[in-house]
């Protein structure tokens, strides 16, 4: 027999808007019920899933009765509060978008009341799901560099977007750009390294975006560019070079990972609804590039997205794959790929770079890798 899964949506702005409309690519599953204040957004839900229900408040929904599963979207801030609430009163399986937290205070608390629940917690790790990206794990684990010994990851994009009530312009609503953003690649970072961090350094800058903006008299504080130097525990190394104001790139993301025996290069285009196709023609295909020392030479692989998940969202397909995983975990019993100590541990690292980027001297993790 089929098995279905009727979900809850916990905020469906513009990211929970791109889960509405994966979850619509799963046969079996449904998104029956929305915890949306925003009007605005209430009717771009509708235009999505006509038939949802709403509700005024996350009681009211899990009061109804009517989910199997909770998709939580919200801005950062409401994450840990949010989780700690539907870990103490409900067995429900819940993706919850990254960041997990925002704070450090809050880490400690949401790893004993995880460990206490029955169902499927996944964290919305997206990056790790687009095809090109899963396509330069697999040439790693494949050992076709050698031994990994060198990692980098480079985006350069588009500012942040408006968000309601632009939440998103303050790091103490935030975590910080190297929280919100960045805690992707720091997982990225542990994912392909195989290995935890021990020291981070940061240098940041708030050089050119939101600098005319005010909010209630408020200029934003978030950071626009930096650099970031992980050390991980196996002697590995990792750099994010960040960039908020280059959004005339080719390539939005460019990760190389370098062994002994070659380099590896993964090319991640931006959301094709950015890309001028008017004037520049078809957007940009993913790639994997291979060059071996030996023989010198370059081995090029387009690995194409298929066009009905680049049209559900902004993020090269990976929303539809892990999707997917969530849905399997519910219905088949399939392991968690994120669970939320890998969520959590990659904010400690974005919050240490944070803090590096502000004191100016290099953080060392302590051992348990959850707090600096």
């Amino acid at each position: 027999m089929e098995k279905s899964v009727r979900y809850g949506m916990l905020g469906c702005g513009m990211m929970g808007q791109e889960h509405l409309r994966n979850i619509a690519l799963i046969e079996g599953a449904t998104v029956v019920a929305i915890v949306e204040p925003d009007e605005g957004m209430r009717q771009r839900c509708l235009n999505l899933v006509p038939n949802v229900d709403f509700y005024n408040s996350l009681d009211d929904m899990l009061t109804a009765n009517v989910i199997d599963a909770l998709v939580i979207t919200t801005p950062n801030y409401q994450h840990s509060d949010q989780l700690l609430q539907l870990f103490k009163q409900t067995s429900l399986p819940i993706l919850v978008e990254k960041p997990v937290v925002s704070h450090l205070s809050q880490v400690d608390k949401i790893r004993l009341a995880a460990a206490k629940h029955p169902a499927p917690v996944w964290v919305a790790m997206e990056y790790r799901y687009m095809p090109p990206v899963a396509q330069f794990r697999k040439q790693i684990l494949n050992g076709d560099i050698g031994p990994l010994k060198m990692l980098s990851i480079r985006e350069h994009r588009f500012p942040f977007l408006e968000k309601v009530q632009d939440w998103n312009r303050f790091n103490n609503k935030t975590g910080g750009t190297l929280v919100e953003k960045c805690c992707h690649f720091f997982d990225l970072m542990r994912l392909l390294t195989e290995s935890e961090a021990t020291r981070v350094y940061a240098s940041t800058g708030q050089d050119c975006n939101h600098l005319d903006e005010s909010y209630q008299g408020q200029t934003p504080d978030i950071i626009d560019n930096a650099f970031v130097i992980v050390d991980f525990a196996n002697g590995q190394r990792a750099n994010l070079d960040l960039n908020m104001f280059a959004e005339g790139s080719r390539y939005q993301e460019e990760i190389c990972a370098i062994g002994p025996q070659a380099k590896l290069e993964c090319f991640v285009p931006g959301p094709g609804r950015f890309w001028p196709e008017a004037t520049l023609g078809a957007a940009p295909i993913p790639k994997v590039v291979l060059s071996p020392r030996q023989p010198k030479g370059p081995i090029e692989a387009d690995i194409p997205v298929d066009e009905n998940l680049l049209a559900a969202g902004d993020h090269n397909g990976s929303t539809y794959y892990q999707h997917l995983g969530f849905f399997n975990a519910i219905t088949q019993g399939s392991s968690v790929d994120v669970s939320i100590e890998d969520g959590l541990r990659a904010v400690v690292i974005g919050l240490a770079a944070q803090h590096s980027a502000q004191t100016g001297q290099a953080v060392t993790l302590k051992d348990d890798g959850f707090s600096f």
